[in-house]
């Protein structure tokens, strides 16, 4: 069964390039943002959270724009919203559980190869011990749920700055969920803004841990704006990360700094040639 993924990540890394369409393009409804993706040269798209569309409105859009989709989230209850979420919380495991049906449903439908399960914070009013173990014991499902659909599960460190008592914050805590969970499809999701505001050395810690990261998000630090606006070295991670074994998909995924359309100046810079597939 393993092979069945490594198939689809055989082309160069410069051919692996993707948009999120949560994040940017927000100055249309999600409908429109396919279209958009398109005129800019995308043909690979993220979608944090597709599901306030049905999947044949998505459908109809990556037919129209001949796009596919490399990442959606699981559904993360109350998350965005400034709640807790739900894979790391005592009593929302039915919730959870639900939530990995929907994402299958969406993943399976729209042959969507990678899904990403969002932690969540531990409570206010709850011990971090047992949170963690509801964490443990959820990836395992869904490590089991996802894979039984040749899904490939992922999950990922979120600074605690943005998003305060997140339960996986950093790479070695990143590390301890891989070795608790031990499953051999799990890997991490690394988004090179989260691991600067973590103060993590963001080449050095996507070098030291390629081989368990799955995906690879980019936003600049401070600021989460396109590359070239503040601080994180991107021209050599990203000419590392052309040299590399990696194969994945590294996505795009920032708040512009003005408008989404004059926000692609890094495409250019780092990825001249990059032919959509």
């Amino acid at each position: 069964t393993l092979n069945l993924f490594s198939s689809a990540w055989s082309t160069r890394m410069t051919t692996q390039l993707a948009v999120n369409l949560s994040m940017i393009f927000t100055e249309v409804p999600l409908i429109e943002r396919f279209a958009l993706a398109h005129a800019h040269g995308f043909r690979t798209i993220e979608i944090q959270f597709p599901y306030e569309l049905s999947i044949d409105e998505i459908r109809m859009q990556m037919e129209i724009y001949d796009l596919h989709i490399c990442l959606i989230n699981v559904p993360a209850g109350d998350l965005m919203q400034g709640g807790d979420g739900l894979a790391g919380i005592p009593g929302r495991e039915i919730e959870f559980h639900q939530a990995v049906e929907k994402a299958i449903e969406y993943a399976s439908a729209l042959n969507i190869p990678r899904v990403n399960i969002l932690a969540g914070k531990q409570p206010h009013d709850a011990d971090l011990l047992p949170c963690l173990n509801t964490l443990a014991i959820n990836l395992k499902m869904a490590c089991r749920m996802l894979t039984e659909q040749l899904i490939q599960p992922v999950f990922e460190m979120i600074n605690g700055t943005d998003m305060p008592r997140f339960l996986i914050q950093n790479i070695a805590q990143a590390q301890e969920i891989l070795e608790v969970v031990q499953h051999p499809m799990l890997k991490i999701q690394y988004h090179c803004y989260h691991m600067a505001m973590m103060g993590e050395d963001v080449l050095t810690a996507l070098k030291e841990n390629i081989d368990v990261i799955g995906h690879i998000q980019f936003a600049d630090c401070p600021g989460r704006h396109e590359p070239d606006t503040a601080q994180i070295d991107f021209p050599n991670i990203f000419k590392w990360l052309s040299q590399s074994h990696y194969s994945g998909y590294i996505a795009a995924e920032y708040k512009p700094q003005s408008h989404s359309n004059q926000s692609f100046a890094w495409k250019e810079k780092y990825f001249p040639n990059h032919q959509p597939t």
